[in-house]
């Protein structure tokens, strides 16, 4: 009975824990990112687009929670039942992948942030001395992992507050020095600004919107949880709302306190500097410690999720049992080393970056699409069938249509992402595959259908063109 009691959450816990999952380190960058894209005008019609895309894509997740029950082995495999075994492999090695490079992203965050006081040591986050202090924090990390370290309440909750009030005291500030003049002349983008169409601003904002709202599927998984099912429901639009119209805030209040070429100008996290500018040098200090508490928190959980990814994909035989193997304190360890090797090699590679801060925050965004594509392909086709809409026929047709809609969103983000990220991901799946040899090897199964063998074809292609590319200096990072 007491196992139960702490099982089964109200309405407002349950919003709450989508709000955790869904404010992330992203959210201290948005107005350099908006700024640097487009103004007012444009930022609002991106997140009507991205709000509603990712709002779909919730609720698909929500649907296929509901309607397959069975399958509880993560993200991909959704992809794996609807598309088959190299399909879910390459869903489980690019959300395993996105969250390596997200891990990235928290270092170079954290180095740039220290870079705003010392500057000479830590510059962008990509210096020497950055890269170094970033290991030492990664395998500081990894061993006190390797010893069962987990999130306790009172971290979670540390980590929340200094989310939220840094973001709502930024949000209040803004609201009282609001300048309605400087904001007319930013609002279909600000003088000195580059000239471009409207649709080309729109366009390079979408990564960064895909990015800050990585975790929505996170609402899914505390359905079992919810003391009344309908609560999952309500949770998961008052969440994703409340969300939404933090991030709104954050990107067009700056509008009305400073010229966009300014914001554009601004050192990442732009939140503290944009602050800086309205209340003084301690708005730079407060939004710092925050991010500096935030991400760190978030780093431990992710940590746990690169982990638990490879973790679930071996336990499902979609990669090598290697990484199934848990140490005497439960914890995946194989999984932990390969991905702290990985997220290593990644963070040595931003010495040689142009701009290590953005470049590793769209690639983190471009290797979510391939999974969240392929769990909306797989709400449509469930749809059609039928399967698990026995005793709610009524429901088929509308989440066909989410599922749809969500479908045409991600394949408008791989477009807006350019050829560029789609090929550098290539170059990632390409040696990635050989997990998927070792496991089908490992099980005596054929390698691929024919079909899976063209997509195989395909992705070596690209993954040759954009090696191609890099080593030529066509494709910089």
């Amino acid at each position: 009975m007491g196992s139960d009691s702490t099982q089964k959450f109200s309405l407002f816990a349950l919003t709450a824990m989508v709000v955790g999952s869904m404010v992330g380190a992203g959210i201290f960058n948005l107005p350099g990112r908006f700024g640097a894209a487009t103004g007012p005008f444009g930022a609002m019609i991106a997140w009507a687009i991205a709000g509603t895309g990712m709002y779909m894509l919730a609720r698909v997740f929500q649907a296929l929670a509901e309607k397959r029950p069975d399958i509880d082995s993560g993200v991909f495999a959704y992809a794996k039942a609807g598309f088959g075994n190299y399909m879910g492999f390459l869903s489980a090695f690019g959300y395993w992948l996105g969250s390596c490079l997200g891990n990235v992203f928290y270092w170079v965050l954290i180095g740039s942030t220290l870079g705003r006081f010392f500057p000479e040591i830590f510059g962008d986050g990509s210096s020497v001395t950055a890269i170094i202090v970033s290991l030492i924090g990664i395998w500081a990390f990894h061993f006190m992992i390797l010893r069962g370290v987990e999130q306790a309440a009172f971290i979670n909750t540390i980590v929340t507050v200094a989310k939220i009030v840094p973001i709502i005291v930024f949000i209040l500030a803004l609201i009282f020095a609001f300048n309605y003049a400087q904001f007319s002349e930013n609002f279909f983008g600000g003088p000195g600004m580059p000239e471009k169409s409207l649709i080309a601003q729109v366009r390079d904002t979408m990564l960064i919107t895909v990015f800050v709202f990585l975790g929505i599927e996170g609402a899914s998984v505390y359905s079992r949880f919810a003391k009344e099912r309908s609560d999952v429901g309500t949770a998961t639009i008052l969440g994703f709302v409340g969300v939404t119209g933090l991030m709104v805030a954050v990107t067009l209040l700056p509008y009305a306190v400073l010229p966009q070429s300014a914001i554009a100008a601004v050192q990442q996290p732009s939140l503290a500097t944009v602050l800086e500018a309205v209340v003084g040098h301690w708005g730079a200090v407060f939004i710092s410690i925050g991010v500096l508490v935030s991400v760190l928190g978030a780093y431990l959980a992710w940590s746990l999720i690169c982990a638990e990814v490879l973790f679930a994909a071996a336990k499902s035989d979609d990669m090598p049992k290697l990484f199934a193997a848990q140490n005497g304190n439960r914890v995946p360890a194989n999984a932990l080393w390969l991905t702290n090797i990985v997220v290593s090699l990644f963070v040595i590679s931003t010495y040689w970056s142009r701009d290590a801060f953005n470049f590793m925050l769209d690639m983190t965004s471009v290797t979510a699409l391939l999974p969240y594509l392929l769990v909306a392909g797989y709400g449509v086709l469930l749809a059609r069938s039928g399967v698990g809409y026995e005793t709610t026929p009524d429901e088929r047709g509308r989440d066909q249509v989410f599922a749809s809609i969500a479908v045409v969103y991600t394949i408008i983000m791989f477009i807006a992402a350019g050829l560029k990220y789609v090929l550098l991901v290539a170059v990632l799946f390409v040696p990635g595959t050989i997990l998927y040899f070792w496991a089908r090897r490992e099980q005596n199964l054929q390698l691929f259908n024919p079909t899976e063998l063209i997509v195989f074809a395909i992705t070596v292609v690209a993954g040759l063109i954009g090696a191609y590319g890099l080593l030529t200096g066509i494709i910089t990072p």
